[in-house]
């Protein structure tokens, strides 16, 4: 409840800020002015959508209202990228109350001095919670397995040198809540496991170096880094200090060869969950274990050693790069890499590999650091905003990125995370596709805790988006989306989910109409599948 007041406080101060920024836009200011862009549009929006179960014949319906803006603003010392949504549902019927829900995504950079910047940004999503349960596809009124998140950072970043000499820094501190699901939808005798909470982040690096041909033919760099989370679920903490060297040597003039060494620390650690008299985990109210405060804290994971990897650096133009590593690390071979093709403005190609040891709460941060700036906010009602395929409104090395990989499953467990991305993103115009697809995989990491059950596991998730948006005419616009997804946790059989959604939207002024439709199915061995169909018709007035 805190935490929706507050979303709606915040949202309703940036509202009223609105009319002064809004006659920046139009004119009345200096907005235009020295390279100044301003772009501000807060509405507001009732609508109304209808929900068809197939299965089973019922049919639901109710009405939302919500307040929203999206906004960009680019001066010289300023830039800020946002799309918020506060949203109020009423519902009709006994089995699905009232429910509030805020989206947005949000970035921002101002420029302190020369080299010294205060970066900024935010998320607020649902998500599934538990990878074994229900997998809707439209987070509209669906409760099942399906959590609020919210997460934000903030933080200075410093780039200055002297001569050949470069030298960086950076700080983050950052706060992530998920709020508890309706119901799990998880097969009924299911062990628990340790749904997250709240945590706080700090993320601090810093590395000076020099580029090939400046000081010596090959160019090096010196770093370190340091994570740290703090959870409120089982008092569990995440310690890591990273400190390395790398060197990358040229070939010719597009192609160098490249490695590099170093040493990390990682401590994991979490307290017991309480234990009632027939030896099981207390839980709360939430569906979330209760900490036993007097036990003493358990490792989960822990590394101290020198790692190392190599590979090749592949830059035929300014709009091609390809990267590709291997080495040691985690006790095992490790595999990483990168694409980035941009052949053309507006078109671009974004492919990462990635092996790293995370956190639910440290993962999301860096997720959303790595979002484009300018991105895609649709008006589709049903479209699953910000928790997918974001994808860039510029191409280059802004195509986009997906959070399905963060999102694969929400716990507070010390994890193993590898899997690829890739995200290809067009426009043209007023015209823009994208897709997106990725592979996940996770191994969880616990102490051995009486009714811990996760470590050791490991789940993995596979995923596919296609969007397209287009306008028809100076007034109408038409959007569509497709996704699927499929889960293993290796605590359930597999689930798979199929959706599809299409939005018309069209303007009269400052009122706007829009009508969406989709369906979505989900699926999983020993279940009956579940298929639903929604439709909504809304209206929006822009201020």
């Amino acid at each position: 409840m805190i935490v929706r007041i507050a979303s709606a406080a915040a949202l309703a101060a940036l509202l009223a800020a609105m009319p002064a920024a809004a006659q920046d836009r139009d004119g009345g200011g200096n907005g235009s002015k020295g390279g100044k862009r301003v772009s501000v549009a807060p509405y507001i929006e009732l609508s109304q959508v209808l929900t068809a179960d197939i299965q089973s014949g019922d049919v639901l319906t109710y009405t939302s209202a919500a307040a929203g803006v999206d906004a960009s603003v680019e001066t010289q010392r300023v830039s800020v990228n946002l799309s918020a949504r506060y949203e109020h549902q009423f519902a009709y019927d006994s089995q699905s109350g009232d429910a509030d829900n805020v989206t947005g995504l949000a970035n921002a950079q101002v420029r302190v001095t020369r080299g010294l910047t205060i970066d900024g940004g935010a998320i607020a999503t649902r998500a599934r919670t538990d990878i074994r349960g229900a997998a809707p596809s439209f987070f509209t009124n669906d409760r099942r397995n399906v959590s609020n998140v919210y997460s934000a950072y903030v933080g200075p970043t410093l780039s200055t040198g002297s001569g050949p000499i470069g030298i960086n820094a950076q700080y983050l501190f950052g706060y992530t809540k998920v709020t508890e699901p309706g119901s799990f939808g998880v097969a009924p005798g299911s062990p628990p496991i340790d749904y997250f909470d709240t945590s706080t982040t700090q993320m601090a690096s810093a590395s000076v170096g020099f580029k090939s041909g400046t000081v010596a033919p090959f160019g090096a760099t010196l770093s370190g880094g340091w994570d740290r989370e703090d959870q409120g679920q089982l008092d569990a903490r995440f310690d890591g200090l990273y400190a390395r060297g790398d060197v990358v040597l040229p070939l010719t003039p597009t192609f160098a060869v490249e490695g590099g060494v170093g040493y990390e620390k990682i401590t994991s650690s979490s307290r017991d969950p309480q234990i009632d008299a027939g030896g099981n985990p207390v839980i709360d109210n939430a569906g979330r274990f209760v900490t036993d405060a007097a036990s003493p804290r358990r490792i989960a994971y822990r590394t101290d050693g020198i790692y190392w990897d190599a590979g090749v650096l592949w830059r035929p133009s300014p709009r091609t790069s390809v990267e590709a590593r291997v080495g040691r690390r985690y006790d095992s071979w490790s595999y990483t890499g990168s694409i980035s093709y941009a052949p053309r403005s507006g078109v671009g190609l974004q492919v990462g590999v990635y092996d790293t040891v995370e956190t639910f709460g440290n993962q999301l941060q860096r997720a959303i650091r790595g979002l484009p700036k300018q991105f895609t906010a649709t008006r589709d009602l049903l479209a699953q905003q910000f928790s997918s395929c974001t994808f860039g409104t510029t191409g280059g090395g802004a195509s986009g990125a997906c959070l399905n990989s963060v999102f694969q499953s929400v716990s507070s467990a010390t994890y193993r995370a590898r899997g690829i991305d890739g995200v290809i993103s067009m426009t043209r115009g007023d015209t823009q596709l994208g897709f997106g697809a990725g592979y996940a995989t996770r191994k969880f990491y616990a102490p051995q805790s009486p009714g811990v059950v996760i470590n050791g596991i490991s789940d993995d998730s596979y995923y596919a988006q296609i969007f397209s948006s287009t306008s028809i005419g100076a007034r109408t616009s038409l959007s569509a989306d497709l996704f699927a997804n499929y889960y293993d946790s290796g605590l359930a059989p597999g689930i798979f989910s199929l959706g599809a959604t299409s939005s018309l939207s069209r303007s009269f002024g400052r009122i706007g109409t829009t009508a969406s439709v989709g369906v979505y199915t989900f699926s999983q061995d020993g279940q009956d599948d579940q298929t639903q169909a929604q439709a909504t018709l809304g209206a929006r007035y822009q201020f």
